[in-house]
């Protein structure tokens, strides 16, 4: 459980940086990264919330 937190909680920290870099230097690629990132930290935060509704389930 530590683990799935620590994902999520870096892939958000790693989009927020891009989008950071986007608004600084105006480079398309940042802001890509940022979408990118940003899409994996739902993905891995909707199978956290999966995995807890299991474990509640069983």
């Amino acid at each position: 459980m530590v683990l799935f937190r620590f994902i999520v909680f870096f892939l958000l920290l790693s989009a927020g940086v891009s989008f950071a870099f986007y608004i600084g230097t105006g480079q398309q690629r940042f802001r890509a990264y940022g979408i990118r990132l940003l899409k994996w930290a739902v993905m891995a935060g909707l199978g956290f919330f999966g995995v807890l509704v299991l474990e509640r389930l069983l």
